[in-house]
Formats: C-alpha cells, sequence, structure tokens
C-alpha cells in the first residue's frame, strides 16, 4: 500500500494507460489503487456486436475507466493528428501499455520518461501476440510477466523486470492468463514506482538471450488451431488443447463438423495398428485419438452447432458407425 509520504510524488506524475482487454484492467485498477495520477486512457474503438452488428461494445479498460471518471482517448489511427494533439495535451511524463497495439514512434516516444509495456512472457523469449498460448503449446515449465521501454521493434525494447512463474500440469491458457494478469499489475506498479524513484537499471535483450534459440509468439489464427494428430505426440497433442482452451481452442473434423478439444489427457495404450488421427470409441466413456506414441483422450469438448460438455454426455446423445 501506498504510504502518505509517497503519494505527492506519485500523484506529480502523470501517467497515460493504453490497454484494452480484461488483463490490462488488472493493471490500470492497480495503478488507480495505489494511488498513481493517470490522467487518459487510451484504448480500441468500440465493436460492433448482435447479430446485425447494430450495437457497440465498449472494450474492458474503457468501462473501468469511465467508472473511475479518467478521461478516454479511442483513435482509429495512432497517427491521427487529432489523437496525437489529445495525447499530447495530457502531458504525459510516462505511458503504460499493455495489451494494446504496436505504437508508432510518435506516440511512444512523447512522454520525457519513456513508455513501457507489460509482457505475459520471460523475454526475450515468445515476442508476439500470443506469448500464454504458445509457452504452453510448446510444453515450457515456466513463464512470467516482463516490463520493458517500448522503441520501434516489437518486444524487443530494454527490459526493466521480471517475475516467473512455473506452469503447472493442470494449467491451461485461461488460468495462466489470470495468474499472470495478476503478477503482471503487481509488476506494473513496482516498475511505476522505480522509474519514479529513477530506480531502473534496463538490460539489453541481446544479453539476457546468451545464444539461445528465440522461441517466437505468433498471432493464432483458425488454421493454426487446427490439431493434426500426424504431427504430434500424445504429449504433445495434449500441450496443444490446453494451450488454446478455453479459447480459441483446439479442433479436428469429426463427420464433417467441426470438433472443438478443451480438455484431454495422455494415455499411453498400445496403438495397436492405429494411425495418427485414428478414433477409438466405446460409445459410452471415452473417446480418444491416435497420436505418434499412444492416445489423446478427450475429456471435454464442443461439436459444431451444440453446447460444451463432457465426453460421456457427447457420446450419449451422439451415433458412432463402425
Amino acid at each position: 500500500m501506498t504510504n502518505t509520504g509517497d503519494m505527492g510524488n506519485e500523484q506529480s506524475l502523470r501517467i497515460v494507460f493504453m490497454g484494452t482487454p480484461e488483463f490490462a484492467v488488472a493493471s490500470l485498477r492497480a495503478l488507480v489503487e495505489e494511488g498513481f495520477n493517470v490522467v487518459a486512457v487510451v484504448t480500441m474503438p468500440d465493436k460492433p456486436k448482435g447479430r446485425h452488428q447494430d450495437s457497440l461494445c465498449p472494450s474492458p479498460v474503457k468501462l473501468y475507466a469511465l467508472g473511475q471518471g479518467i478521461p478516454v482517448l479511442q483513435p482509429a489511427g495512432l497517427k491521427d493528428p487529432d489523437f496525437l494533439s489529445a495525447l499530447s495535451s495530457f502531458q504525459a511524463d510516462l505511458q503504460v501499455v499493455v495489451a494494446f497495439r504496436m505504437l508508432p514512434e510518435v506516440v511512444w516516444a512523447m512522454p520525457r520518461l519513456g513508455t513501457f509495456n507489460l509482457h505475459a512472457a520471460l523475454l526475450p523469449q515468445y515476442r508476439g501476440a500470443a506469448p500464454i498460448n504458445w509457452a504452453l503449446i510448446n510444453g515450457e515449465t515456466e513463464t512470467g510477466v516482463t516490463t520493458f521501454f517500448l522503441d520501434k521493434d516489437i518486444d524487443t525494447g530494454l527490459v526493466i523486470h521480471q517475475r516467473r512463474t512455473p506452469i503447472s500440469p493442470t494449467d491451461n491458457a485461461e488460468s495462466l492468463h489470470d495468474r499472470l494478469m495478476v503478477m503482471g499489475a503487481s509488476l506494473v506498479t513496482r516498475t511505476v514506482r522505480d522509474i519514479l524513484e529513477d530506480n531502473v537499471q534496463p538490460l539489453a535483450q541481446a544479453e539476457m538471450l546468451q545464444g539461445a534459440e528465440l522461441r517466437p509468439a505468433p498471432k493464432l489464427f483458425k488454421d493454426t488451431c487446427e490439431l493434426r494428430f500426424e504431427s504430434h505426440t500424445a504429449r504433445s497433442a495434449f500441450n496443444f488443447v490446453r494451450g488454446l482452451s478455453p479459447y480459441p481452442a483446439a479442433w479436428t473434423m469429426l463427420r464433417g463438423k467441426q470438433l472443438k478439444l478443451f480438455e484431454a489427457r495422455v494415455e499411453s495404450l498400445p496403438l495397436s495398428g492405429a494411425k495418427p488421427g485414428d478414433m477409438d470409441t466405446d460409445g459410452r466413456t471415452f473417446l480418444r485419438f491416435a497420436c505418434h506414441n499412444g492416445w489423446l483422450s478427450v475429456l471435454s469438448l464442443q461439436l459444431e452447432g451444440k453446447r460444451r460438455m463432457p465426453v460421456a454426455d457427447f457420446l450419449r446423445g451422439y451415433t458412432f458407425t463402425r
């Protein structure tokens, strides 16, 4: 908790916060609740929603900011002269970015103390849009959060702070997201305070890499999420499913319909001639797919046009022909 002696300095530091999803709200809330002077928020324009796209849905960050009486900017373009003029009018000393867009230099170079970003991975590894997903997909046993100063390239700037956490075998993208969201909010406030106190010694990512191979975290698309069993061991298929669960979800095809997989387990049973992608079921309690060295048994799934359900519920309502 901020003490009274620190409050004056923290209130004098003018911060502009940039972010959009729920992941970013935790950091914004932490800044507000610890007494930092957030003078404005920048977030994405409201998104159309509904069958006819005739209503607009504000971002979670916008909703929180409005509830706190913080001015909100929603530029369509980050180089728009009107936006740049409005942004500069807040005279920010520091900008904090969490789960937003790539910023042009005219934006990130504006504050006198610079702009830093919170990234949900241990940079320099997992640069990109989906670090939580790819860390799980690749079977990592540890991840974390990083704060770093923005520069002209994506996720390459000088690292300020990092915090680590183990990845449990039971973690999926949702549980890891929620844990890193909380950790990240704490790291954001620590970073702001250390910048304010001139107590940071940023480190170049090239020095941290030490010859290790970079593992990227590119944006996920529908094709990325297709589970091609011929490319997987049972363990890597399991990691693929949990790395995409519950959203956007790994999927395969079943009788011409998309089948999303949310929970699974590895079964080290003999393949008995089954080839990767072959399916096996008793029609009542289990549904599994052959991989290179075993089976992936599906525990929770969703057939196209249906709701998500446990595999036993699905099998009670689905008829297989052999």
